[in-house]
């Protein structure tokens, strides 16, 4: 606050009644990370001391502009922890504009002041909020997913899937690129990612043309940490918890004038004990005359006893060819190796009482992953303009492979009744190629334009094979042709963008159009099923955003997106942990489109930020995934079925509310809250003939709220308290219940603040657990489920040659800007 006092005494100049002022503007940049320079100070003196200094601050775009009163000047550009530039003798007698100003930091300041940013603040620019992962207590020892559920209009359900606001189509990138880190089972991969990996989240609602259109709720762009200090300097962590979890990490950086080298390391070793119930009744018709075989009910009971263990590492370098241009180097590595046991057991019905059934099916699962990722980034400052060239290449693959043995024994005979055993293996190639240019015009305009490829190449091989039932329980298992199967899908994506952005006094305008040709190509090959699907589309992207005075402002932003159905969504392999309720895949999906619109508000006080905004999104061919009453192909009992289809026209209008309140110093509350009405418009023909047409029109208005508070408690212990609410919900074939979870955690620094201890427990009440109901006209299921328990966490981080917190940028920051936790 006192740089902004300060600055706006500087702007309060002497302006003479002979002299009409005049206009100066320019831009300031952070000469290593290119990044622009938010509230730095420009100041314009003269040597007459009856003229007082004249000046005045940076926006958050590093541009600033203001009025001088015509004459030479000493002009000093000025920033807390960079070197100061100064020119001498300046003569302004009209308009100047100077040029981009890239500004050095001032190692001595750096050294003594601070170094590694622990604050967790919300940036807000024209096309997105960046999350700055710091101090968030509740997330230490944890992952990637825990860190997404504490982020402003992102919500993370009990398996681990991630939505933005309420829609769960997100593009989910690493590094600005998509990655085959997250690429077959993003819920998991995320699990699997260690918290301290990440430096920050950018939630992008209203995505430019830069950005591929893939995702109609928006995209999550998750940044690895990758230091920018001189020196060696770098952290430590370790945590232990219960249930049992075990994991250390290190984030160690080594810089030279032409060298930065980085890396973040870290193992876990975790279990994650849950369970599910799953009550099934089957309708029939009340003057139907049933076989004694038919199987009426089902009582199902599911424990799941998970251990993964994970090593992650990211590591690279970065070369400083010249004053102008870098080249960045980078690996990223993951290894898992999980074992889990599954317990089922279930209670079968027939109409005959004499064929009722108890059985206990028992999974054993072994699932080895191996991800690898290469990229290398040139980036190269054509002019002292702004012009800016970059280029990127990437290639990641991914390798898993998973074998599950399944035993059922019938308990009130106590015979074996079913030995199954399943192979699965996947494998993904991707390979990208990105090139982006950037050209200002003047200090108002900016030209971009680029191109990016992107080819994906997955592999699935299924293999299954079952004892038969008259051969039990010594019988040599058979594999089943049936089922059996090699599924390829090959993707390949080009597209280019060309986008303008102009600034007219306090309007401003961005708008672009990207252009992706898609090419498919989807092979069965043990069934000889192949589909080739290409397709074109153009995605127009505009945002305006108009300040109406200091620190308000609204936005209106409109973009056009795809969701081009991959992985679990095509994959016909059904799941096999469950004999009653099977997951199969749909190979003739077609993308969706969707268009969206939407409206912000932005308003900062002294102590208080709000940003609110109205949005709609309206999307063609909605896939919808269905439940349905079907045939297990190995026992002929009557089975749900579940699997997606383009099924229809989905509109969702939704309001988002996010505060930011600091009565105290030592106090801060954070909230967001999310309201959003759908309305589907679909109808459903069994193409089998078992179930009956049904009509999906459907409207359901839900919300979810957060409410996130931090403390600073005598002793200086920091403590945080975090409320998730996601309210009840219905669609077409059922309801889900609300969800209440609430997470605690406590923190104090040790070892002269080069050291904290941290515990946290999440899921405090143990009530995260989806509870829903499927009511069709041939069944009705009740369910229940719960991906993990309460969880117990003490985390212990070291730093060395560093210090806790950033004075650089608390001092900059207003208190309204930061968002701890």
């Amino acid at each position: 606050m006192k740089h902004i006092f300060y600055s706006l005494l500087l702007s309060c100049s002497f302006i003479s009644f002979a002299q009409k002022p005049v206009q100066v503007s320019g831009k300031l940049l952070d000469k290593t990370t290119q990044t622009p320079l938010e509230f730095a100070t420009v100041s314009v003196i003269s040597s007459d001391p009856n003229v007082s200094p004249q000046g005045g601050i940076t926006d958050l775009d590093g541009n600033y502009q203001f009025l001088v009163t015509p004459g030479t000047y000493t002009v000093k550009w000025e920033f807390i922890s960079f070197k100061p530039v100064v020119r001498e003798n300046v003569v302004i007698e009209s308009e100047k504009v100077f040029e981009t100003i890239s500004m050095e930091p001032d190692i001595a300041q750096l050294e003594a002041a601070v170094v590694v940013a622990e604050k967790t603040t919300v940036d807000l620019r024209l096309d997105k909020k960046i999350y700055n992962i710091g101090q968030d207590l509740t997330v230490r020892g944890g992952s990637v997913s825990d860190v997404l559920d504490n982020v402003p209009s992102v919500s993370v359900d009990v398996e681990g899937n991630v939505s933005l606001r309420g829609n769960d189509n997100v593009r989910i990138l690493i590094d600005g690129r998509p990655s085959a880190l997250v690429g077959f089972n993003g819920a998991e991969a995320l699990r699997q990612i260690p918290a301290e990996a990440i430096e920050r989240v950018e939630v992008i609602t209203s995505p430019s043309a830069r950005y591929d259109a893939e995702g109609t709720a928006g995209i999550l762009n998750i940044i690895l940490r990758k230091n920018q200090i001189k020196g060696f300097n770098g952290s430590f962590n370790i945590s232990a918890g219960y249930p049992e979890r075990y994991g250390a990490s290190a984030n160690i950086n080594y810089r030279t004038n032409k060298w930065n080298l980085f890396t973040n390391t870290g193992y876990n070793y975790r279990t994650a004990p849950g369970f599910a119930r799953t009550d099934i009744d089957y309708k029939f018709d009340e003057n139907e005359q049933l076989p004694d075989s038919t199987l009426l009910s089902v009582r199902e009971r599911r424990d799941f006893d998970r251990l993964g263990r994970n090593y992650f590492t990211s590591f690279g370098a970065e070369y400083f060819i010249n004053d102008n241009s870098s080249i960045v180097g980078n690996v990223v590595y993951r290894l898992g190796n999980d074992d889990d046991e599954t317990t089922n057991n279930n209670t079968r019905t027939y109409e005959l009482a004499s064929l009722n059934e108890i059985n206990l099916r028992r999974e054993l699962e072994s699932e080895d992953e191996n991800d690898l990722q290469f990229s290398l980034d040139y980036q190269n400052d054509l002019d002292e303009n702004g012009q800016k060239l970059t280029a990127t290449a990437q290639y990641s693959l991914s390798v898993e492979d998973q074998e599950a043995n399944i035993d059922q024994t019938e308990l009130i005979s106590g015979r074996i009744n079913d030995l199954e055993r399943l192979l699965e293996t996947e494998d993904e190639t991707e390979a990208l190629l990105q090139v982006d240019w950037v050209k200002p015009v003047g200090e108002n305009i900016q030209y971009e334009a680029g191109y990016r490829g992107n080819y994906r190449d997955i592999a699935n091989s299924f293999f299954f094979e079952e004892v038969p039932r008259d051969e039990l329980p010594n019988g040599t298992p058979q594999p089943d042709l049936e089922q059996n199967n090699t599924f390829n899908y090959e993707e390949f994506v080009n597209a280019v963008y060309g986008q303008y952005g102009q600034e007219f006094g306090e309007f401003s305008l961005l708008a672009g159009l990207r252009f992706e040709q898609t090419n498919i190509n989807i092979d069965q090959a043990t069934t000889n099923v192949t589909n080739q699907k290409d397709y074109s589309s153009f995605f127009p992207t505009l945002n305006l955003a108009y300040e109406l005075q200091e620190d308000e402002n609204i936005t209106l932003g409109y973009n056009r997106r795809v969701r081009r159905p991959r992985g679990r969504r095509l994959n016909p392999f059904p799941s096999r942990s469950s004999q009653n309720s099977f997951y199969r895949g749909n190979i003739d999906l077609n993308p969706e489109f969707s268009n969206q619109i939407d409206l912000g508000y932005l308003r900062r006080w002294s102590k208080l930020t709000l940003s609110t905004s109205i949005y709609y999104n309206r999307t063609d061919d909605n896939v919808e995934t269905l439940e349905t009453r079907g045939v297990d192909p190995s026992t002929g009992d009557p089975a749900i079925f579940r699997f997606p289809v383009n099924l229809s026209t989905q509109e969702r209008l939704g309001y988002e509310l996010t505060l930011t309140y600091r009565p105290f110093k030592w106090w801060t509350i954070n909230s967001d809250a999310n309201v959003f009405r759908v309305e589907t418009d679909g109808f459903y023909t069994d193409p089998t003939g078992v179930n009956d047409d049904q009509d999906f029109d459907f409207v359901n208005t839900t919300y979810f709220l957060r409410l996130n508070q931090k403390f600073t408690l005598p002793s200086e212990i920091d403590f945080q308290a975090r409320i998730n609410y996601r309210g009840a919900s219905e669609n077409a074939q059922g309801t889900q219940n609300a969800i209440t979870t609430v997470n605690l955690a406590a923190s104090k620094d040790i070892l002269n603040e080069q050291g904290s201890l941290t515990l946290n427990v999440s899921d405090l009440l143990n009530s995260r657990r989806r509870e829903s109901t499927t009511n069709t006209a041939s069944f009705i299921s009740d369910s229940e489920f719960q991906y993990r328990q309460r969880q117990v966490t003490l985390a212990f981080t070291y730093r060395f040659n560093q210090q806790k917190r950033e004075q650089r940028r608390e001092e900059e920051a207003a208190p309204d800007e930061e968002f701890e936790g």
